[in-house]
């Protein structure tokens, strides 16, 4: 009964909540945040807000985790030059957060740091405050990247990966 309602509850989410969720207005500030966060240290930030999960993941009972990771590998954020990229994931279905952060990243930053980040957006995405979350969440990396990779003078701004969020 649990399986059912789950993949019901996916079913009644799709990208028109997404839209509703985030703005297309919201979603430009969200990108020129990430934008001028990458401006100031050599990492890569990306987002994506889903309304809900695919059917394949839901029949075979996967988590938001599991669509975080495979997103990482599919847009490729694991490919940067210094492996220094973090997806920032949200599932509207399940108000779930997910953070993936690629091995450079993760060497410097304990698992502690990442709960806190996401237990800190998780009081404004309940209350329906989805961009506040995600710029939080925004901050919070950038804060993290700045720190363990401050882009120093003459580094050139690759961009390796697109700025602008993605619904879904």
């Amino acid at each position: 009964m649990d399986r059912l309602l789950r993949m019901l509850r996916h079913r009644w989410f799709d990208e028109r909540d997404a839209r509703r969720a985030v703005s297309d207005e919201a979603l430009a500030r969200i990108e020129a945040q990430v934008a001028d966060s990458e401006r100031g240290h050599g990492g890569e930030i990306a987002v994506v807000v889903e309304g809900g999960l695919p059917l394949s993941y839901l029949w075979r009972g996967l988590s938001a985790r599991d669509r975080a990771v495979m997103l990482f590998g599919k847009m490729r954020v694991w490919d940067t030059e210094r492996n220094n990229g973090v997806l920032i994931y949200l599932l509207l279905a399940e108000h779930s957060i997910e953070i993936v952060a690629d091995r450079g990243l993760n060497r410097h930053v304990e698992a502690a740091q990442w709960a806190a980040i996401i237990r800190d957006m998780q009081g404004p995405l309940r209350q329906g405050r989805f961009e506040e979350g995600l710029r939080a969440a925004v901050a919070a990396v950038d804060a993290l990247l700045t720190r363990h990779f401050p882009r120093g003078p003459g580094d050139a701004d690759r961009n390796e990966l697109m700025d602008a969020p993605i619904r879904r």
